[in-house]
């Protein structure tokens, strides 16, 4: 995987696709260290609230996850890959992940697109959310994010890919120096 100026292109991507180093650089995430916002005691962003979603979960990853106006209900099952049932229609709390991330993702860069007077509404935003056991412990997970734009150049796409990622989303926000993303960019 060859990385150059902050974008790695990788030799099994598709032919053009690129892939953002979406990282927060400035935190050494092989010794550990917590970027400020995730320290105790820390100062962090406040927020004034436009929306609140509430949902409650019972009985675990084996159980029922419903929110509270009932827009979201769902049966839940850990994988069989991961030593549970797996049963069948079920879900995941990473395919719930998934979905929310993708489609704040495909929000936010609606947003940047419009703001420079460019169309990313045809942007397919595909998120891959796996789960696995951390080295420090527990477990953890990591993104990868796909967005397709065949209609935009490769260069504008993957910038406002970046401004997306870096200033708006706020999965991106929430995951930054926390869980390791990568975002793949394939325009036109």
């Amino acid at each position: 995987m060859a990385i150059s100026s902050g974008v790695m292109a990788p030799r099994s991507r598709p032919a053009g696709a690129l892939i953002v180093a979406a990282f927060d650089a400035k935190y050494d995430l092989a010794k550990r260290k917590s970027p400020p916002s995730h320290r105790i005691g820390a100062q962090m962003d406040k927020i004034k609230p436009l929306f609140t979603a509430t949902a409650t979960a019972t009985g675990g990853r084996n159980g029922h996850s419903e929110a509270s106006d009932r827009s979201v209900a769902v049966d839940l099952s850990v994988p069989k890959a991961m030593g549970g049932p797996g049963k069948p229609n079920t879900t995941t709390p990473e395919h719930l992940f998934a979905a929310g991330y993708a489609a704040c993702f495909g929000g936010a860069l609606d947003f940047v697109a419009k703001q420079q007077k460019q169309d990313a509404t045809k942007a397919r935003v595909t998120c891959s959310v796996s789960i696995g056991p951390r080295e420090g412990g527990g477990f953890g997970i990591a993104v990868n994010m796909h967005v397709e734009d065949k209609s935009l150049a490769q260069a504008t796409l993957a910038s406002l890919v970046r401004e997306a990622h870096e200033k708006i989303c706020p999965y991106s926000h929430a995951t930054r120096g926390n869980v390791e993303v990568q975002l793949e960019v394939v325009g036109g």
